[in-house]
């Protein structure tokens, strides 16, 4: 028996729906209603969780609006970098100055702290002048202010050098074992300071003497355990230079030490 045609087509209509319906781009008219508290709360845990998984290191993240002092210090250090990577070319033998690697080393060697306060004992024992120990005593203060000074700005700051290289024993002994600021720069320019303050020297003497501190700061560039901008540092020097002018020990104090240092007890007054 032929079935109804009004009843067929209403069958094709609720199975044409049914169809639409279950399309993937109306499935979300099939779910049922749920309390809009609780949907709330686990879309905001949704959105915190793929915010979690997708938060990126300090390191990573960019500023959207960076000042313009920060993007003129950043431009700076970038090009700091740059051109300290450059100029060490005497890093390994195998660099481009590789053959004058010893030379520099030996230039750098002259402005250590260990070398310029084995070297200043040396003269102190050597020395028979009340003057000349004199000098010789404030230098040693000098030296062992700047090695500290030095070594203590260097903790506050922790800055790299420009090329991954670890330090050597005698820049641990002398714990210079941060770039900045360039200890070997600072004493340089303080000891060539101090003696041509506090000694009479020809002028040539006086040029090379000047020559001397400028290539000690540049051959810790050359071999690349110091930026461009750690040889500011001379200022610190200068500073350590006026202070050792207003604690300056007179000849009576330094006769006082010698005879402390040397157990020489009968010739302390």
């Amino acid at each position: 028996m032929p079935l109804n045609p009004s009843r067929s087509r209403a069958k094709e209509c609720s199975g044409g729906s049914s169809s639409v319906l279950g399309r993937p781009e109306f499935l979300s008219l099939n779910v049922p209603l749920r309390n809009n508290r609780a949907w709330r709360r686990s879309g905001q845990s949704r959105v915190k969780n793929v915010k979690e998984t997708t938060k990126l290191p300090d390191e990573d993240c960019m500023l959207l609006n960076p000042s313009f002092r920060g993007i003129a210090i950043n431009s700076l250090l970038a090009i700091d970098i740059c051109l300290s990577k450059r100029l060490g070319v005497c890093i390994h033998t195998t660099s481009s100055w590789g053959s004058m690697c010893s030379a520099v080393t030996l230039l750098a060697l002259t402005g250590h702290g260990f070398t310029w306060i084995c070297g200043t004992l040396v003269c102190l024992t050597q020395s028979s002048t009340l003057a000349g120990q004199e000098v010789l005593i404030n230098l040693l203060i000098a030296l062992i202010l700047d090695i500290l000074t030095v070594a203590g700005v260097q903790k506050l700051v922790r800055r790299k050098g420009p090329w991954d290289i670890t330090p050597g024993f005698l820049d641990c002994v002398a714990l210079d074992t941060y770039s900045f600021p360039a200890a070997h720069a600072s004493r340089a320019a303080m000891v060539s300071k101090f003696l041509l303050s506090h000694l009479v020297l020809a002028v040539l003497l006086r040029v090379l003497l000047v020559l001397w501190a400028i290539l000690v700061g540049l051959s810790r560039v050359l071999l690349g355990q110091h930026h461009l901008t750690d040889m500011v540092c001379f200022t610190l020097s200068f500073l350590h230079f006026s202070l050792m002018e207003k604690v300056w020990l007179s000849s009576g104090a330094c006769q006082t030490l010698i005879s402390i240092g040397t157990f020489s007890w009968g010739s302390v007054h």
